[in-house]
């Protein structure tokens, strides 16, 4: 099919996901990432064939992922994750990319590069296809959203600082510098965020929201591709800077027009989960190699041997370090979420696929396996808080004004 119809194709199962997600809500609460992923991979080259993309695709569905993590970025609060839960998020990462190297080293027999691209993958978390899920289910703004929210964002950013320092190519010493180097221009930028705006500023935000001429959209677009740059000039992987615009952005709208944020920030969620982000999730349904994990025995053994160490090298350490205040569904919950993952590792083994450090097989075991975390992890977590609300009758519900919708 030609791009022009394969861009129509994907634009009509991202209209035909909330449709498949809303019949079955009554029944069964399934993600709507679920349904992308899997109807991307229908329409995919190894089942119907239908689907065959390009450069504008590609050009697309990157920035859908970028978006991902630029609304991900924002979602944090700071304030919220601070002191004790930051800590326990940093010392579960810890944990959980020792353990990972260590295991990785013992299956590839001490191949360091091999060991590094499935070391580091298997520390990840999809904090920005956990996020709409949260954010679905009301529980985005609760303790428990909160929580997931601080170990996701180390479990999406360690990663891509471990893909710095081990899979760039540079000397650890050069890599460590331009890290730091980012790091201190992003704590400017975060200073300068802080700095109260002009009163022009508010007022011109105010005037153009329901214009054309829509400054807050472009400013937050001129924020998110300065950050995007600036990670690019450094060497560093875009996705860093994509969630560093996210933390800006939300410091520039909460001090400069805090009346406004909230419809300036439901216009970007517009833009990124009505267009970019199903955009992205379909693509990787349609890029999944289902011929290579189908080849022979053995990627589809590795698959379930990922999905199993996604749980223990990921998942583990979160159930041990969570806060002392989340019950034991909450706390199994958690570890579902923060095992879930697929964005990452399909940047990671991009990388190793690139340098020739795995196969083609073992690239199609690891995402397989991050696909299948993604379609069962999440539901599996849903389960489990729905069956805490039930047993509960005092537990939290959505916060006012929240839709009680799933989708």
């Amino acid at each position: 099919m030609s791009q022009p119809g394969t861009l129509i194709l994907i634009m009509a199962i991202a209209v035909l996901a909330p449709l498949l997600a809303y019949g079955l809500r009554r029944r069964l609460s399934v993600p709507l990432v679920i349904f992308e992923i899997a109807l991307g991979i229908l329409i995919g080259p190894d089942v119907l064939g239908w689907a065959h993309h390009d450069q504008v695709i590609d050009t697309l569905s990157d920035l859908g992922l970028t978006m991902l993590i630029f609304l991900a970025g924002y979602e944090l609060d700071f304030a919220a994750v601070r002191g004790d839960t930051l800590r326990r998020s940093i010392s579960a990462w810890v944990i959980s990319l020792g353990v990972g190297l260590g295991i990785a080293f013992a299956l590839t027999g001490g191949t360091a590069a091999k060991s590094f691209v499935i070391g580091t993958a298997l520390t990840s978390t999809a904090l920005g296809t956990v996020l709409p899920i949260l954010r679905d289910s009301g529980d985005l703004h609760s303790r428990f959203g909160t929580t997931v929210l601080a170990f996701g964002a180390v479990g999406e950013f360690g990663p891509v600082i471990a893909m710095a320092l081990l899979l760039s190519g540079r000397k650890p010493g050069a890599s460590t510098a331009l890290l730091l180097a980012f790091a201190a221009v992003t704590a400017g930028a975060v200073f300068w965020a802080l700095r109260p705006r002009p009163p022009w500023f508010s007022h011109i935000i105010d005037k153009t929201l329901h214009s054309s001429g829509q400054f807050a959209v472009r400013y937050v677009m001129l924020v998110l591709a300065a950050m995007l740059g600036l990670s690019h000039a450094f060497g560093l992987d875009t996705l860093l800077g994509a969630f560093a615009a996210g933390v800006i952005t939300r410091l520039i709208l909460r001090s400069a027009a805090p009346g406004s944020s909230t419809e300036v920030l439901g216009k970007i969620e517009a833009m990124g989960f009505g267009f970019l982000v199903p955009l992205f999730f379909i693509v990787t349904g349609i890029d999944f190699n289902l011929d290579a994990l189908l080849d022979d025995g053995r990627p589809l053994a590795l698959l379930l041997a990922f999905l199993l160490l996604f749980l223990l090298v990921r998942g583990t350490p979160l159930y041990l370090l969570a806060p002392r205040d989340l019950s034991r569904r909450d706390r199994t919950a958690l570890l579902l979420h923060g095992s879930t993952c697929l964005p990452l590792v399909v940047a990671i083994t991009t990388l190793g696929l690139d340098n020739k450090t795995i196969t083609t097989g073992e690239a199609a075991a690891l995402v397989g396996a991050a696909m299948v975390s993604v379609l069962v992890f999440p539901l599996l977590a849903l389960r489990l808080r729905a069956g805490q609300a039930m047993s509960h009758p005092f537990a939290s519900r959505p916060r006012p004004g929240a839709s009680e919708e799933p989708w």
